[in-house]
């Protein structure tokens, strides 16, 4: 079974900076018959505060054949408490009443994949205790299926064991949860998005994989991360209990710089990281 990847879009009918990256994306998409397509988040430019962004884009994305499930990220809903947007359940319930749950659980053959709202972990309220709580649930439902994990945020950039990133990864307590999950379960893959960096590596028995933005690389902007900067897609395919990963720089595609358009599509963000 073949399932795309694709990541951080950052799509809006009022700041069409990246919209001209839709066209090849989707002529790519069609191209390779994927079974099924996820998003990891950053659909949107700014749907934490403008529903129009959500609506657009999801009428892009509606375009594709293959079904498409798709994640939230931090410009859809807001991101971690002192940020200028932070997650709300105003902003929550916006997107599923425009998009869907901000989770899934799906079983194709011997794996079952879960999807996660990673934007709730770091939030220390019911909301990321209920998400926690439903995620174990899931992978101990799995019926001996491997569990690949999709979410937009990564778990760690440098090392597992690495401190608070603020901006970039999940939060060492929830993190910390998310591994004693790991341990205790057959968890062949994570993937994630919001660095804007593509990478595979490995984690315990999983591999890792960074799926690149479709928007933007980031140039000097931020700080260097591991892998490398490309504007393109993943490609997971499943087989057995199997499954291997290829990033793909997918042709005709613009690989745009947010350093040059900062200020016109971010210009509240006055906070390292605020424009991935």
């Amino acid at each position: 079974m073949k399932v795309i990847q694709i990541s951080d879009t950052h799509f809006s009918p009022s700041k069409p900076h990246f919209n001209g990256n839709w066209p090849p994306l989707l002529r790519w998409l069609q191209s390779e018959q994927p079974d099924l397509i996820i998003h990891t988040g950053d659909l949107s430019v700014d749907g934490a505060d403008h529903a129009d962004d959500i609506a657009f884009s999801l009428q892009l994305m509606n375009q594709t054949k293959a079904p498409m499930l798709i994640l939230p990220g931090n410009h859809d809903i807001g991101h971690l408490p002192g940020s200028h947007q932070p997650v709300t359940n105003a902003r929550i319930e916006r997107w599923n009443s425009l998009v869907g749950a901000d989770r899934f659980s799906r079983d194709i053959q011997s794996w079952r994949l879960i999807g996660f709202n990673s934007l709730l972990l770091g939030m220390d309220d019911e909301n990321e205790e209920e998400q926690l709580e439903w995620l174990a649930r899931e992978m101990a439902e799995a019926g001996g299926r491997r569990i690949a994990l999709f979410t937009h945020k990564p778990i760690f950039v440098d090392r597992p064991d690495e401190g608070d990133t603020g901006y970039w990864s999940i939060r060492p307590v929830p993190r910390a949860r998310l591994y004693d999950l790991i341990d205790q379960h057959e968890v062949g893959l994570i993937a994630t998005g919001h660095l804007h960096w593509a990478w595979k590596g490995a984690f315990k028995d999983a591999a890792l994989v960074w799926g690149p933005s479709a928007a933007f690389i980031i140039d000097k902007l931020e700080r260097e991360m591991p892998g490398e900067r490309l504007i393109g897609a993943v490609v997971h395919r499943f087989d057995g209990d199997t499954v291997s990963s290829e990033i793909v720089a997918v042709p005709d595609m613009t690989a745009y710089v947010i350093d040059d358009v900062i200020d016109e599509i971010y210009p509240k963000s006055t906070s390292q990281g605020e424009a991935a």
